[in-house]
């Protein structure tokens, strides 16, 4: 199968291993629609929804590999001379660096994830109170 020359673009409800295009299964709203009043993005509520757990699903990635990251950081040498102590030792310097950076984006996604669904509640609050506006206005023609 020929690989695309074109810029990859990110296209939402396609998972990392459909990369060629195989099997693409788009799921969600749209991404990204430009505001035209100023800088920005505005999303819908499908968009939002599905950002919010492709960063949860990120951070639980993240988690899974931190678990992995952790028998580097207890890594033991494999007999008591100078080569294999200082050998483990750098090895679990390097685990203890891994889960540190590991730790880190995990925060960050879920930080993300936060974001979006803090605007999901800010989403819902608008369109109540818009529903509240629109239904107190007068029944029939006028």
């Amino acid at each position: 199968m020929a690989v695309s020359d074109e810029t990859p673009t990110y296209e939402p409800g396609i998972r990392w291993n459909d990369a060629l295009g195989i099997a693409a299964r788009p799921t969600g709203g749209s991404y990204g629609t430009p505001v035209a009043e100023g800088a920005g993005f505005k999303y819908d509520e499908a968009t939002l929804h599905e950002l919010a757990k492709e960063w949860l699903d990120l951070a639980k990635e993240y988690k899974a590999d931190l678990n992995q990251a952790e028998y580097l950081a207890k890594a033991k040498g494999p007999g008591e001379e100078y080569a294999s102590k200082n050998n483990a030792g750098i090895t679990q310097q390097s685990g203890t660096a891994l889960s540190d950076a590991l730790n880190q984006r995990i925060a960050y996604c879920e930080n993300m994830a936060n974001k979006y669904v803090t605007a999901l509640g800010k989403y819902a609050t608008e369109e109540d109170h818009a529903t509240t506006v629109l239904n107190q206005q007068p029944k029939g023609i006028l």
